[in-house]
């Protein structure tokens, strides 16, 4: 009996562990980060000192072994906080963050569509090369958020998800 209770207990921890995991992706978060988080906040969940972007350099952190990329920059804090440094931007590659459709890196694009078909504002687009030739196979499968002013974007190769971001839409 006391091996069945302590079995019980152990498994019961090991769920309640997991539980605490957050492979969360929307149009405003992936896992515990969110856009207009203050770096501050993020500093502190992520225990690594950020950066404020220059619109080509990310800053890695972990989370739970995942790499996220976050980009910080001042001024998008909002009419309270108007000159805070806020998240603007992450991506990931990691095959454990999912949507709550269960999209994530790995999805195929037919998944994609099938799982956002009834959305209102979502678009496939091609990538473009720096000169503006599109890329054979490659493209980004777009979900816009008006009311958050945010985009979630998966970027698929061979039409699979190899990428997602999360950002500001300043074009809202």
């Amino acid at each position: 009996m006391k091996k069945i209770i302590s079995i019980f207990i152990f498994v019961l921890a090991f769920s309640l562990m997991n539980a605490q995991e957050n492979f969360e992706i929307s149009t405003l978060r992936i896992g515990p980060y969110k856009i207009f988080m203050e770096k501050s906040e993020v500093e502190k969940i992520s225990g690594t000192v950020l950066q404020i972007s220059d619109g080509e350099k990310k800053n890695g952190v972990k989370y739970n072994g995942e790499i996220i990329n976050i980009e910080v920059f001042q001024g998008y804090g909002g009419e309270a906080k108007p000159n805070a440094i806020t998240v603007t931007g992450m991506t990931t590659t990691s095959k454990k963050f999912r949507t709550k459709s269960g999209m994530g890196v790995g999805s195929s694009r037919d998944e994609l569509i099938n799982a956002y078909k009834n959305y209102p504002a979502f678009s496939v687009r091609p990538e473009s090369d720096d000169n503006g030739k599109r890329i054979k196979d490659a493209g980004y499968f777009n979900i816009e958020d008006y009311d958050a002013g945010t985009q979630l974007t998966f970027k698929f190769v061979n039409n699979i998800v190899t990428e997602i971001t999360v950002y500001i839409n300043e074009g809202c």
